[in-house]
């Protein structure tokens, strides 16, 4: 795999996770966040945080999902490990919040850490399928 290879596997996530990410967060999602965390939510994003977050999640679901997965010709290791890594990586942030916020809403806790599961698992499938391509 060469450096080639990567950027363009990267790129294709990037979009992948965007529209997915973005279809959550814009539309199914946008309600219950203001509803749970309304008390907290800045009236502006801080974009410059969120733009490295996303870059960051993204490499992680390559590095340690898709990667492992192409190597190994198989799509249920991209899956499971992609599913890991979304749950572990959204289960530190929210958990982290449920300890340390006071009056931090569990609903949000285990919504958040399904969605990241989820989120991590289908961008994991596409970048997969993309890598495969690409291959």
């Amino acid at each position: 795999m060469t450096v080639s290879f990567y950027i363009k596997l990267y790129l294709a996530t990037l979009v992948a996770f965007f529209l997915i990410d973005m279809i959550w967060l814009g539309l199914v999602a946008r309600t219950f966040y203001r509803k749970h965390l309304g008390f907290l939510l800045s009236p502006s994003p801080n974009w410059i945080a969120a733009s490295l977050f996303y870059l960051l999640f993204i490499a992680g679901i390559i590095i340690f999902a898709v990667v492992p997965g192409l190597q190994a010709d198989s799509l249920g290791k991209a899956l499971l490990l992609g599913a890991l890594f979304g749950l572990i990586s959204y289960a530190t942030y929210d958990l982290t919040n449920l300890a340390t916020i006071k009056d931090w809403p569990l609903i949000v806790t285990v919504v958040d850490m399904i969605w990241g599961t989820a989120l991590a698992t289908t961008v994991a499938w596409v970048s997969f399928l993309a890598g495969r391509w690409l291959m």
